[in-house]
Formats: C-alpha cells, sequence, structure tokens
C-alpha cells in the first residue's frame, strides 16, 4: 500500500495505542499463569498476533469478549511446536527460553529481517544448560530442558535476551543467576518486565546490575490493564513540536517506559523566535524513538546529536541508514558519523517518493514529517505500520490528516 499525504497541520484529540512491549509481557505472564487471566486493552497489532500464536502453540488459549482478553495459563505444554514468530523478535527472544524451560521440542520460524537478528546469547548459553540447538540459523529447532544455574549474558545486543530468561527461570528447578558481561542497554525494557511479572506473583531480586532468580515459581493469573504507549505517543508529540495541536490521551508521563523520555527531550527544548533548539540525546536506552526523533532534530535550530545508536542497524531495517536516506531525499540534513546521527535543522522539506523499507516505524515517522513537506509526500509499503499500530494512517486521517492509497 502507497500512502500519498497532502501536507498540513493536524489536530484534534487521540487516544495513545496500548503498549506494545507491555502488552507482549502482560501476555506471557497470563499464559505461565495457573487458571485465567483477564486482561484489557490488549494492543492489536501483527507482533501482538504473533506471540498470541505462539503462546497457543505452547498450550495457552485466548477468547475475547467485548475488547477484553482472556487468557488461560497452560496447563500441560506440548512435547513439540511449531512456533511461527513472523517479523516480532519480542516474541522469538522472549519465547525460545520459555519453551526450553517447558520442556518443548520447538521450531521457530520467522520473515523478514528476523532471520538475520541475533540470538547468540542463547546458542552460546543454553548448550551449559541442558538445552541443544539443532540448528542455528533459522528456523531454530530446540531440543531438552533448561537447567538452572549461571547465565552469563551481554547487555550491549538486546534487553529481550534478559526478558526472555526473566520468564523461563521461574519455571525450572534450582536458584538462577543472570549476570550481564556487559552494561545493559534498553534497561526500561528489563525494568519493565519485573514490573510485569511481579503483577503475577513472581519474585526477582535485581543486585549490582545482575538478576536472581528463584525456581520453581507459580504465575498467578490476574487481572491486567495495558497503559498507553509512549513510542506511538511520540510520533504526535513531536508533531505538536513542529506545528500540529493534537491532545494526546491516556500518556503516562511517568510510565516505566523508557520511551516517555520523549516529554522530557521536548519540554528542554529552548523556544527560539518560532522555533525550537536542537538537542544532544543519548538513545542507548530508547532505540524506538530515534526516527522520529531524527524528524524532530531536522526542523529544530542548530545541531542536534543522536547518540547510542549502534543497535539501530539490526531492527526492522538499518535504521540509521533508512531514515537519513529517506529525510536527505527531501531535503533534510542528516549525517551518519559512525553510529550517531547529526542532522542540522531546515525550515521545510520537500515533497517526493520515499520508502518505508519496510520498518513500521520509518512510516510513521515519514507521515508525521509531511506536514512541513512543500509538497505531496508518498511513502510506499506503508502497510507495514501493522506491525505495532495497524489504525495509525485512521488516527492520522481522523486529526486531519489527508492521504489517498496510490500507485507509484
Amino acid at each position: 500500500m502507497n500512502i500519498e499525504i497532502t501536507p498540513k497541520a493536524l489536530s484534534g484529540s487521540i487516544k495513545i495505542p496500548p503498549s506494545k512491549s507491555i502488552s507482549h509481557r502482560a501476555l506471557i505472564c497470563a499464559a505461565l499463569s495457573k487458571g485465567e487471566s483477564v486482561i484489557t486493552d490488549l494492543l492489536g497489532c501483527e507482533d501482538i498476533d504473533a506471540t498470541c500464536s505462539a503462546l497457543e502453540a505452547l498450550g495457552a488459549t485466548f477468547r475475547t469478549e467485548n475488547g477484553v482478553t482472556y487468557v488461560k495459563g497452560i496447563e500441560a505444554p506440548p512435547e513439540k511446536a511449531e512456533i511461527d514468530c513472523r517479523e516480532s523478535g519480542s516474541t522469538l527472544r522472549f519465547l525460545l527460553p520459555v519453551a526450553a524451560a517447558l520442556g518443548v521440542e520447538a521450531t521457530f520460524t520467522g520473515c523478514g529481517k528476523l532471520p538475520t537478528r541475533p540470538i547468540t546469547p542463547y546458542l552460546d548459553e543454553f548448550r551449559k544448560h541442558g538445552v541443544e540447538f539443532l540448528s542455528e540459523t533459522m528456523p531454530y529447532h530446540i531440543k531438552g530442558k533448561l537447567t538452572s544455574g549461571v547465565f552469563s549474558v551481554p547487555g550491549d545486543i538486546s534487553s529481550q535476551f534478559i526478558t526472555g530468561l526473566l520468564f523461563a527461570l521461574p519455571l525450572i528447578e534450582g536458584n538462577s543467576t543472570i549476570v550481564l558481561t556487559s552494561p545493559l542497554q534498553s534497561k526500561p525494557y528489563a525494568d519493565i518486565t519485573l514490573q510485569c511479572m511481579s503483577a503475577y506473583g513472581i519474585e526477582t531480586l535485581e543486585f549490582n546490575g545482575n538478576y536472581s532468580v528463584k525456581g520453581i515459581q507459580q504465575y498467578k493469573a490476574t487481572n491486567y490493564t495495558i497503559e498507553g504507549d509512549c513510542s506511538q505517543a511520540a510520533f504526535f508529540a513531536v508533531a505538536n513540536q513542529i506545528g500540529s495541536n493534537i491532545e494526546l490521551l491516556g500518556a503516562n508521563k511517568n510510565s516505566l517506559q523508557g520511551d516517555r523520555a520523549i516529554f522530557d527531550i521536548i519540554d528542554k527544548m529552548i523556544k527560539i523566535g518560532e522555533n525550537y533548539s536542537g538537542f544532544d540525546v543519548d538513545a542507548t536506552d530508547i532505540p524506538d524513538l530515534v526516527p522520529i526523533l531524527t524528524v524532530l532534530a531536522a526542523f529544530a535550530d542548530g545541531t542536534s546529536y543522536i547518540r547510542g545508536c549502534k543497535r539501530l542497524r539490526i531492527k526492522e531495517s538499518d535504521r540509521l541508514e533508512s531514515i537519513s536516506t529517506v529525510l536527505n531525499s527531501l531535503g533534510a540534513d542528516v549525517r551518519i558519523v559512525n553510529d550517531e546521527l547529526e542532522i542540522v535543522g531546515v525550515k521545510e522539506l520537500t515533497g517526493g517518493v520515499c520508502s518505508s523499507f519496510n520498518d513500521h516505524r520509518i512510516a510513521m515517522s515519514l507521515a508525521i514529517a509531511s506536514q512541513r513537506c512543500t509538497d505531496k509526500l508518498t511513502i510506499t509499503g506503508a502497510e507495514c505500520v501493522a506491525k505495532s499500530y495497524p489504525t495509525f494512517f485512521e488516527d492520522f486521517r481522523t486529526l486531519g490528516g489527508e492521504y489517498d492509497v496510490v500507485i507509484v
């Protein structure tokens, strides 16, 4: 689907969609619980659908009534399971250790860039703990039952490995320790995991940057409400900063979500006439904000710097290349310096045709940037927003955005 947007500012109110990160975590905790959990405001998107299907393959059951999701926990996991993660890195990295802890012989498949995204920490550690990888490339085929002990994991690849182990280790006999061999990046995501697990009755201990987990704990079914997604709120918060007037409903500025940082970044921008100052931000803990932060910087006064972007190269696209390529094609001044971005602000962008790179965050960032274009902007492959925010363009239109579906 190709979207041709007519540039204009947005206005009105929008309810921020539920958090994708928290939706994944609440589903997994519910599926591992005894009894039936009730989840309110679960996000509906391709990534969450992938996690639901994966958990069903492991023995959980789901039903939805009046927008509320009921999850019956796994009673007897299957001996074997085939799990299609689609293009969801969270589904893959969260459920590999869960399947291993349940003793399920499982095959994990996926599409898009998922087969190229690393799972090295699991390849290195699982063999030491009773689990064999029968294949080291996707489809991954694991066999054996995870055993407890010390898991040495780097913190600079993805916090998703920490989360996956945190979910799994309470299920097995014996106590375990996750030892970080390098500083943990995107730590707020691990904090969200601990908060969610605690709501489902699981105790963990964080000490000196490491994690201690007791074995043979029981997840307890509960009622859980998903809060608004700060990473999705960021698109509309930036839209406001560059000329729109949108009321954001359901955004919790005190959330544990790391992407709440978008509000602090904007608040600290200094007013300069009708414009705002540039900024210097370390994105180590907020990688998902980088595309929309680049849009924000593209219109700021002076030079902005976005640092700590190394892991952006292994997302749905190489987001450093993707966002710089598309914005520069429209007249922005974005430079990649090693694994950082330097952006010199401009007053406006031209129109034209830009690829989404099949990356939901690139597509949504371009849609927000369109309001400062001098001519129509066409985004190719815009259907990729379904990965995290299927109703994005519907909401965009509700706020007064104008677009047509076109053939390019």
